[in-house]
């Protein structure tokens, strides 16, 4: 029983890490632009998925206006992007350009007919239910639907290092455990051992003088 709670809370934990890596870390998609617009919003319980109030404007506000930037993916399935500052918040992409990036990709709108082709470099997920959308950072226009991504170099880097820095933790860690927290545990069992060896042998040697 132990056990599978054991493995029950660790799973429980990786799975947290790995939500929130992808939720953070950059991605690219190879999209249509159809329309970009601007909407007021009034985040409510998914406000943890809305950045805040553009840089230089009054954060204090509960509802804002938002841009928004319509696309179609290679396969048809529509796409909807929000388009915010970060600024210095979290996740720290700094961006500061929210309305030159929704002029770019009002620039590159395109029709079925004569489709022209970005990359929308994004973080976080579209959700209907929650009513969340992927924040796009970047948008550059590629040669057609089949255009590289990209290596992301990025996440490479940055996830390289976190798994360096989580296995030297571990490995200090067990060397730790066993110089210093093993032994102790030993020395006490051996300790109780020896108490109930010795309680056990009074017990019997009571019982045979009565």
């Amino acid at each position: 029983m132990l056990g599978l709670i054991r493995w029950t809370f660790w799973i429980t934990v990786w799975l947290i890490i790995a939500a929130f890596f992808h939720y953070t870390l950059p991605q690219v998609d190879i999209v249509r632009v159809t329309d970009t617009y601007e909407k007021r919003i009034d985040p409510g319980e998914n406000r943890l998925f809305w950045a805040k109030a553009d840089v230089g404007t009054d954060g204090t506000i509960a509802n804002r206006d938002v841009f928004f930037i319509q696309t179609r993916r290679v396969g048809g399935d529509v796409m909807v992007y929000r388009n915010e500052d970060t600024g210095w918040g979290w996740p720290p992409y700094f961006k500061f350009d929210t309305s030159n990036l929704q002029a770019e990709a009002g620039d590159l709108k395109s029709a079925e007919a004569n489709p022209r082709y970005v990359a929308i470099k994004h973080y976080g997920w579209r959700n209907e239910f929650l009513t969340i959308f992927p924040n796009a950072i970047s948008v550059r226009a590629v040669d057609g639907p089949d255009a590289s991504k990209g290596i992301p170099w990025l996440n490479i880097i940055l996830l390289t290092l976190i798994a360096a820095v989580v296995y030297g933790i571990w490995v200090r860690w067990r060397r730790f455990r066993k110089a210093r927290i093993d032994p102790t545990v030993e020395a006490i069992e051996d300790d109780l051992a020896e108490a109930s060896g010795a309680v056990t042998s009074w017990f019997g040697s009571w019982r045979k003088k009565k």
